[in-house]
């Protein structure tokens, strides 16, 4: 279907259109064409990549009353990068339409600055649960007449540690609303949420049967020491010569450290991880969506909502410990209908953890060998 015979307005179109979006992806199609014809509160549950902004973001923009300016519909991130992408992309969507006021609040970021903005006319709010919940508090913000809320990358939101600040948020918005949520997975705090505050009767939309990730990835892993790691990374960056994608290590330290040694070969590379200042973390994202950069290191949490086109490849320097961070990690390729290579450095007590992996997401992981 077109976005047209899905309901979407010229005027949208039109602005999709300037952004070289044509058809709706699969997803796009299912939650927009539900939205558009319906309320109530929605489950739609898709790998990363395949357009969930749009979905929830064409249908927000097609409710917004434009002589209202309140706040009209809620959106939280779990990350300050994705919520200020997801305001940039619905910037970008209502180029041609009446102007819709948002605004964006996170932490990292002055809250004065932040309140003072709020004063503004704000029609969308788009947030992360930590500062919205300490706004509401201080009575700096009023979401209570909002008549939709959505949770973008719910899963990712309970496993960072808002699971609290949820809860206060969904409470303090006790009228009936509207409620969509959007995850990857559907883990066991998931599903509390979804019993706690969704309706019983919740549409349910799951945008690839029981694949939870995507399948134009190609999964390998290169069994290896620790020791040997560099050497392995070395040669498979050079394999992808003039290709640009991730590498991701568990913690803080790991990161920094890979950083060092692969700028010390003189190789490139960007680095995001949690303790950096946000303008240092904002420094390294524009150079790396303005192809200044090749190669981004990434911890976890600070990569959720990296959305960056054409990334060849995302390398597992260490095996992640949860199987969730498995599908982010490899959802930052093959976005938007192109292929890509998920690449695991394992060494031989992390077999178990691949094995683990391939069983819980039903794919395989194809060993390569090194040497």
């Amino acid at each position: 279907m077109t976005f047209k015979e899905l309901g979407i307005s010229d005027k949208l179109i039109k602005g999709l259109s300037e952004l070289n979006i044509k058809n709706p992806t699969k997803i796009q199609e299912l939650v927009i064409g539900h939205l558009m014809q319906n309320t109530g509160d929605l489950v739609a549950q898709a790998q990363t990549g395949t357009g969930k902004t749009a979905a929830f973001g064409l249908p927000i923009l097609e409710r917004i009353n434009p002589k209202d300016d309140k706040i009209q519909a809620v959106i939280l991130s779990p990350t300050r990068e994705l919520a200020q992408q997801i305001k940039h992309q619905l910037f970008k969507f209502t180029k041609y339409s009446d102007q819709v006021f948002m605004e964006v609040v996170f932490g990292g970021e002055k809250i004065e600055k932040q309140i003072q903005n709020l004063k503004r006319p704000t029609q969308i709010l788009v947030a992360t649960p930590g500062r919205l919940n300490d706004l509401i508090r201080r009575k700096a913000i009023d979401i209570r007449d909002a008549k939709l809320m959505v949770l973008d990358e719910a899963d990712e939101m309970l496993s960072m540690g808002f699971k609290k600040d949820l809860e206060f948020i969904l409470n303090t918005m006790k009228h009936k609303k509207d409620i969509w949520l959007f995850s990857a997975t559907i883990p066991t705090d998931i599903k509390y949420i979804i019993k706690q505050y969704l309706e019983p009767n919740a549409k349910q939309i799951q945008a690839s049967g029981n694949e939870l990730v995507n399948e134009k990835i190609m999964h390998q892993y290169v069994p290896c020491d620790t020791d040997e790691k560099m050497m392995v990374l070395d040669y498979f960056l050079k394999t992808q010569k003039n290709e640009r994608g991730i590498i991701f290590c568990n913690t803080k330290n790991s990161a920094r450290t890979l950083h060092e040694k692969l700028n010390a070969k003189k190789i490139s590379t960007g680095i995001l991880e949690g303790d950096m200042h946000q303008k240092d973390r904002d420094k390294e994202m524009r150079a790396f969506k303005n192809k200044k950069l090749d190669l981004l290191i990434a911890t976890d949490v600070a990569a959720r909502g990296i959305d960056v086109a054409n990334l060849a490849f995302v390398v597992h320097y260490e095996i992640p410990k949860q199987v969730d961070y498995y599908v982010h990690r490899s959802g930052r390729t093959a976005r938007a209908g192109k292929t890509g290579v998920s690449m695991a450095l394992c060494t031989k007590n992390e077999v178990t953890q691949i094995k683990k992996i391939q069983q819980e997401l039903g794919i395989k992981i194809k060993p390569v060998p090194f040497g």
